[in-house]
C-alpha cells in the first residue's frame, strides 16, 4: 500500500488513502490561481488535473517557468493518482453527502 503525502508548502500530512489526501488539499489549503488562464482551484493534485487537462505542455512551461523534469513529475503523479483514486467518493466528501 502506498502512503500519500501532501507536499504543499512543505505540509507533510501523510494519507493511507489518495482520497483523503484529495480531501484534505482541497478542504486544508489555499486555492490556487492557473497562471495560464486565472482560474482558481483547490491545490494539489486538482491543480495539477488543471494544468495538463486544460492547458499544453507549452503553455504550462512558459507560465510556471517550469523545465520538462517538473512536468514529467507532475504528469507522473496525475497518472499515480488516476490510477487508482474513486473520484466519486472524493465528491461525495466534498459536497458533505458521503
Amino acid at each position: 500500500m502506498s502512503t500519500w503525502e501532501c507536499t504543499i508548502d512543505g505540509c507533510g500530512a501523510q494519507f493511507d488513502r489518495v482520497e483523503d489526501a484529495i480531501v484534505h488539499q482541497t478542504t486544508e489549503h489555499e486555492r490556487h490561481e492557473c497562471k495560464v488562464c486565472g482560474t482558481v482551484v483547490p491545490d494539489g493534485y486538482l491543480a495539477i488535473r488543471h494544468a495538463f487537462d486544460e492547458h499544453t505542455r507549452a503553455e504550462y512551461v512558459r507560465a510556471y517557468d517550469a523545465d520538462s523534469k517538473e512536468v514529467r513529475t507532475r504528469e507522473k503523479i496525475k497518472e499515480e493518482i488516476e490510477e487508482g483514486v474513486d473520484f466519486e467518493e472524493v465528491v461525495r466528501r466534498l459536497d458533505g453527502t458521503a
